[in-house]
């Protein structure tokens, strides 16, 4: 992973960018790593795109996955 120091960023924060658009650059200040920048698509990888429904605003999808997992947690619908 490249490294910059915060200074550096001022006086070039184009070349510092057009790096992390490549891959994850880490911000120094004072001899520490204080930041990260990764690429939005990396960001987006990592924390993922969830989102909370209401069980009846869910789309079709989501919901279908969601009553087959039910459906396989209860079994074939036998008292037990």
């Amino acid at each position: 992973m490249k490294q910059y120091s915060f200074s550096d960023l001022n006086r070039g924060s184009g070349e510092i960018l057009d790096a992390a658009m490549r891959g994850p650059v880490s911000l120094t200040k004072r001899g520490k790593e204080r930041l990260v920048i990764i690429p939005a698509e990396d960001y987006h990888r990592l924390v993922g795109r969830q989102r909370a429904y209401r069980i009846e605003e869910a789309p079709d999808d989501i919901h279908a996955e969601l009553m087959s997992g039910v459906d396989s947690l209860l079994g074939d619908g036998e008292d037990v």
